[in-house]
């Protein structure tokens, strides 16, 4: 029978490579010009990939073959995941293979930037033996903080309590029982943590919330003298408040591994004798690389066989009668997980998934684990799939119940419900899918709505009087936001309402801030992204 056929068009590990060999025909094409590889990708069953191959689709279009790709690595910034879902192609990713990896840099670039290892070793070198000028620092019974207690994160800490450091750690998305699990205690705000440490480390994704978290304003709550250091993502500590922290002796010293601006070349960190850089070398490990390119070979030849794909990204078209007739409903499911961590930065400790109607006739763990996804998402970014949903959840503490009712009790025919309970939040969601198939928000917390999941949503709560929604959608439109539809809804006359609005474009953090001061409004406005 006849090999099925893989094309690989970056560098990866040799173990990978012979992995693969053993079941499929590889063309192993490192550097491959994009040309060429749209003119061949016809050819092949599968196509992994690192970081530079553009995986669109002008190039998803002509794999008439295609049945997945796979990224080695942890991210998947370089592949158009909607247009692999559109065209039934699988995505895979290997998010775990380089944590420990990421962990020991992050230790490294910690020892070296407060001993100035490298500053020394390149003064010895090119000038001569002299110990003044690089005197450093114990990790001894200082206290470290900890942006960001994921797995790496956790491995962090595990480490520098070696050390006897005192450990504290924020991330509003965690459980209390991770804390205790790692004893790391718990801050619950950022600027509480940056007040209190000698050294600072962060592990989070870089999306929009994270992006320059620790600015100018933060380091101004620090003491002086803070040592930091960013493992994860350039920019989530930002450059120039590092450089001017630098200049002003806030900050002492940085290990940097990672750049707002990649090749970072000519950068004005690299001036600084107190700065030690790496060029994003966090899983460059022998190990670290050897399992991404086992890993990565292994979850292609699952899916090559039919098999379940421990890091699948994506749920491809389905084939099926009943998961043809699911698909509508998980993309419901996945939607309103994501509601929760975009309404609160609390802690999640327990679910409840009710599923109503003639949809229970089928197997609904599929859209526990949309659920899931959906939820976690917009804290773990790419490290979470639909296969791994429930353990992500069941790491961060958060407990499951599911319960099926044959006859829904509201007036659709269908509806999934989900009551997200935290510490000092709770949130409840019904939803159902429209006639067009279309994901639709049908109650929030009681309130009675029809919401499409689509783009960006404004939540605000206000007075039910007039002279309120009006001067609201005036100031919104004056901030150049456009409505495309608005839905007001109250439990009792001339008490607290809510309106949801659909917008067609995103209103920034000091719209809503100023929307939020309006007469008759109560509180800030929530923008939720879906």
């Amino acid at each position: 029978m006849e090999k099925l056929k893989v094309i690989v068009s970056e560098r990866i590990a040799d173990e990978g490579i012979a992995l693969l060999k053993k079941e499929l025909e590889v063309d192993y094409r490192d550097g491959i010009s994009r040309d060429e590889l749209l003119s061949i990708i016809d050819q092949y069953d599968a196509l992994i990939v690192r970081s530079v191959t553009q995986v669109n689709e002008e190039l998803i279009s002509r794999g008439t073959k295609l049945k997945v790709v796979g990224r080695a690595g942890n991210g998947v910034d370089n592949i158009d995941v909607d247009v692999c879902t559109r065209y039934g192609v699988l995505v895979a990713n290997t998010p775990d293979s380089n944590t420990i990896s990421a962990a020991e840099q992050t230790i490294s670039l910690l020892l070296s930037s407060v001993r100035n290892t490298a500053w020394a070793s390149r003064y010895l070198k090119e000038v001569k033996w002299d110990r003044k000028p690089f005197r450093g620092v114990e990790l001894y019974g200082k206290t470290v903080g900890i942006v960001g207690l994921g797995r790496i994160g956790s491995m962090v800490a595990t480490r520098l309590k070696s050390f006897n450091m005192r450990v504290l750690a924020y991330d509003p998305y965690i459980a209390d029982q991770r804390f205790e699990r790692f004893g790391v205690e718990k801050v619950e705000k950022l600027e509480d943590l940056m007040g209190q440490v000698d050294f600072l480390t962060v592990h989070t994704p870089r999306n929009e919330e994270t992006m320059h978290m620790i600015d100018e304003k933060m380091f101004a709550l620090a003491k002086d003298g803070l040592r930091i250091v960013n493992c994860a993502r350039g920019g989530i500590i930002k450059e120039s408040a590092i450089e001017e922290g630098l200049r002003s002796g806030k900050i002492a010293s940085a290990g940097l591994d990672v750049f707002e601006k990649e090749p970072a070349e000519g950068n004005p960190l690299f001036a600084f004798n107190n700065v030690v850089v790496t060029p994003h070398l966090g899983a460059d490990t022998f190990e670290a690389q050897k399992r991404v390119g086992e890993t990565i070979a292994e979850q292609v030849i699952k899916a090559l066989r039919g098999e379940i794909v421990p890091n699948v990204i994506n749920l491809p078209t389905m084939v099926s009668d009943e998961l043809d007739y699911l698909k509508p409903y998980i993309t419901l499911a996945e939607k309103m997980g994501m509601f929760y961590y975009q309404m609160a930065k609390a802690p999640l400790n327990k679910v409840e998934l009710t599923y109503s109607g003639p949809l229970t006739m089928n197997e609904t763990e599929i859209l526990t684990v949309a659920f899931l996804r959906g939820l976690l998402h917009p804290v773990m970014a790419e490290k979470v799939n639909y296969v791994n949903a429930r353990l992500m959840a069941d790491e961060r503490g958060i407990v499951v119940f599911e319960h099926k009712e044959e006859q829904s009790t509201r007036r659709y025919k269908n509806v999934i419900t989900a009551k997200m309970f935290g510490n000092d939040y709770t949130l409840e969601l019904a939803g159902t899918v429209s006639r067009a198939r279309n994901p639709l928000l049908v109650e929030i917390n009681g309130y009675e709505t029809e919401n499409d999941l689509e783009g960006y949503v404004i939540i605000v709560k206000n007075e039910d009087r007039p002279r309120v929604i009006g001067p609201f959608a005036t100031a919104l439109g004056d901030a150049g936001v456009n409505i495309a539809s608005m839905k007001t809804a109250r439990k009792t006359k001339g008490d607290i309402a809510i309106m949801l609005l659909n917008v067609d474009n995103k209103a920034e953090d000091h719209v809503l801030e100023a929307l939020g001061k309006l007469d008759g409004i109560v509180g800030k406005p929530k923008l939720l992204y879906f």
